[in-house]
This record gives structure tokens, sequence and C-alpha cells, in this order.
């Protein structure tokens, strides 16, 4: 039943202009902020360790936007899923880095694309595919009906989605290795078996090995890319920067913490477009404080 009705929403949602639904989800994130759930106290907790420099008025301030921002994204998600790709590719109106690239197409070196979870990754993910034959790492959703939908909007563009399995990572290297284009989430909590510790804002937190390994084993070059979103419903600053050298050291703890630091400068030019409602600090590294620790009952 959920995999049928959710396409319908999403399709009547996608009517939507796109400031009219950055709007709505910007009123339906600060709604949640109020009430003051699970996703306001990760948030909270998380710009609390993240940012100690700032006042507790200043992570209060920042919360709430990233709130806000997060029901932004989540409903520019019917638009991006159900718009026709030019449409999606129109509301970019400003492009950073893309003289990288220009560079990478005289080259035969395969690339990684490191998309965070900052700005609107669903756009990113449309920009590359219409540049590359591209394949992007995803993990199939709870609703194993609802795959079939996620799959064919998300490939609707050209983008081969290779699932988080062994043979999903081989085809990746495949892929890399034929000069091919590979994204992938960098700040996902990986699996047990995939994961190093590295620095992330200063504190430990499990990283996935596999963006490194496949750098390593290819010879790929990477870049970091976010889509900022504009104000007023303006629309979309893509954002390509060259990854921290470090990335490519053979030692795969200085590869993970470049990786990280790649993706937090990203973070904070638009701290309040990150999805800090994600507890990315889960897995604790041996002693550490943990990060979320239950609220005190006065």
């Amino acid at each position: 039943m959920t995999a049928r009705l959710i396409p319908l929403i999403f399709r009547l949602l996608s009517l939507l202009s796109l400031r009219r639904a950055q709007k709505l989800g910007r009123f339906f994130g600060r709604i949640a902020w109020r009430m003051g759930g699970r996703s306001a106290q990760t948030t909270r907790q998380n710009i609390a360790a993240c940012f100690p420099e700032l006042s507790r008025r200043e992570q209060c301030n920042l919360c709430r936007n990233s709130m806000a921002e997060t029901g932004a994204t989540g409903l520019e998600l019917p638009a991006m899923w159900e718009w026709p790709v030019e449409r999606c590719l129109s509301l970019i109106c400003e492009i950073e880095g893309e003289e990288l690239l220009e560079q990478h197409k005289s080259s035969d070196q395969g690339l990684v694309i490191l998309a965070p979870h900052l700005g609107n990754w669903e756009l990113v993910g449309l920009f590359f595919a219409s540049h590359y034959q591209m394949a992007a790492l995803y993990s199939p959703p709870n609703h194993p009906g609802f795959e079939g939908y996620m799959k064919s909007v998300r490939s609707r563009s050209g983008s081969e989605l290779v699932a988080t399995d062994r043979r999903g990572i081989m085809r990746l290297f495949t892929i890399l290795r034929n000069g091919g284009v590979v994204g992938i989430l960098p700040d996902q909590t990986p699996r047990r078996e995939g994961g190093e510790f590295a620095p992330f804002f200063g504190i430990p937190a499990i990283t996935m090995t596999l963006a490194s390994k496949l750098l390593h084993k290819t010879g790929a070059r990477a870049l970091v890319t976010y889509a900022q979103r504009l104000p007023e419903g303006r629309g979309f600053r893509m954002v390509i920067r060259e990854a921290d050298e470090g990335i490519y050291s053979r030692d795969m703890t200085e590869s993970l913490t470049a990786m990280n630091d790649s993706v937090e400068r990203c973070i904070r030019e638009a701290p309040a477009q990150y999805q800090w409602e994600y507890k990315r600090f889960r897995r604790v590294a041996p002693g550490e404080a943990a990060v979320y620790r239950a609220p005190e009952r006065s």
C-alpha cells in the first residue's frame, strides 16, 4: 500500500513551484523544531558538538535554520523525482568549478564524485548524470515495493544505480578502471566491516573506506560537490571542488581524514543546509564521550 501511495503523493506535491515547495518545507521544519522531537534533539546535539565556538543563542539559531532547510530539502524531492530532467537542471543558476569538469573530460582517469548530505544532493546526481555516463551507489529503501519507483526516477537521466553489496562494489571498480564516473555519499555511516574512525569536526566518526579504496586501486580522481540552495526560491548554485590531496594517501587514516576535511569545508560554507538531523556520531570511538546522550529530566 505504502509503495503505491508515496508515488501518488510525490506527483501531487511536484505540482508546487520550487519557491512554494521550499516555503512549505521550511514551515514544516520549523514546526518540527518547536515540537522538540527526536530530529530536533539530534540536531541540537550535533551542532553543540560540532560548533562549540558558537554561543548558545547562535547554536539555537543554526538548529532552527537547519530544521527549516531540511524541510525544504524534503519538499524539493518530489520535484527532483517527478519533473523532467531539463526542468530540474534549469534550476542551476551558477556553477563554481566547472573548469574541473572540463579538465576531467580531457583525461582517461576515472572520477569519484563525493556528494555529502548538503543542499540538494538529488540535483547533484541529475547534474553529473547529464554530463557523464555515471553510476551511483544507493541503499535499498526499507519498503521493498518502493525500490522500483526510486530506481526508475533516479535513473531517468541515464545514471546507473548500484546496490551496496559485493556485486555492486565490484561494478564500481570496473567503471572507474574504464575511466567512468561514480557518485558516493561520503558522510553515510558504513556497515561495521566497511569503516574506520577519522575526525569530522574534530570528533572521531566512523567513516566509509570505500571511496579511498576506489581511488587507491583505480587511480581515479575525486571531486567534492554540493548544490547550494539560493534565497527566495531562485534556484541553486552548483559547487565543485577538488578533494584534499591527502585523500590519495595510502595511509587509510590520512586518506579518511582528508575526505572528512574536504566535506567539512563545504559544510562550513552553508552549515544550515547540512542534514544535522542524521546521527553521524552514533558509533563511539573507544575512550570518547557519546554525542547522543539522553536529555536530562528536570
